[in-house]
């Protein structure tokens, strides 16, 4: 009997659990899709007049927040920018005391230094969002020739038609998180 009656509450409990996570969906998304460092992500956007969403958005795609990462290819921090782009985003924007080390460990430095890239990015592809995430990846040398020979046109509808795999992933990757965080957090 016992038995019975601890089967029938956990039965019950996990019930109610579906149902809480049924009627409170957009809760259990902002589980699934938080956003860390938004104070800092708020600041450098509107210092460089990009999308807060866009900024979260990549940093899911690179790090899922986690600082102290360092790709394969040599990208370092939460952003994944790579030595030689940071040494010219520091030089380019001024900044003061960006080392390697900061760049790595602190969110805030390159929450910094890869939006003030992502702007100059957003400017040389005309405010195309889709290129601009493109070139984050791929680099802007071989977005812009993919773009001036005809190999893409900078569509999201025609995405499949990047040359590099991981580029087109990426792409598609960064644009689904853009768009799950302006839905869940739209006065970020």
């Amino acid at each position: 009997m016992k038995v019975l009656l601890k089967k029938r509450v956990l039965l019950v409990l996990l019930l109610g659990l579906l149902t809480i996570m049924f009627l409170k969906s957009d809760w259990l998304a902002t589980v699934m899709y938080p956003v860390k460092y938004k104070d800092d992500i708020r600041a450098s956007a509107s210092n460089y007049k990009v999308e807060p969403h866009l900024v979260a958005a990549i940093i899911r795609s690179e790090t899922n927040y986690q600082t102290g990462k360092d790709s394969k290819k040599g990208a370092l921090g939460l952003m994944q920018i790579m030595p030689d782009t940071a040494e010219w985003v520091v030089q380019k924007a001024g900044f003061q005391d960006v080392t390697e080390d900061t760049l790595r460990h602190r969110a805030d430095v390159s929450i910094e230094v890869g939006s003030w890239y992502l702007k100059s990015l957003n400017q040389q592809f005309d405010e195309n969002m889709v290129a601009t995430v493109a070139a984050y990846n791929a680099g802007p040398g071989n977005v812009r020739k993919w773009l001036d020979t005809g190999v893409w046109d900078g569509s999201m509808e025609k995405v499949k038609e990047i040359p590099f795999g991981e580029t087109r992933h990426y792409v598609q990757r960064v644009i689904y998180y853009y768009n799950k965080y302006k839905d869940l957090y739209p006065s970020f």
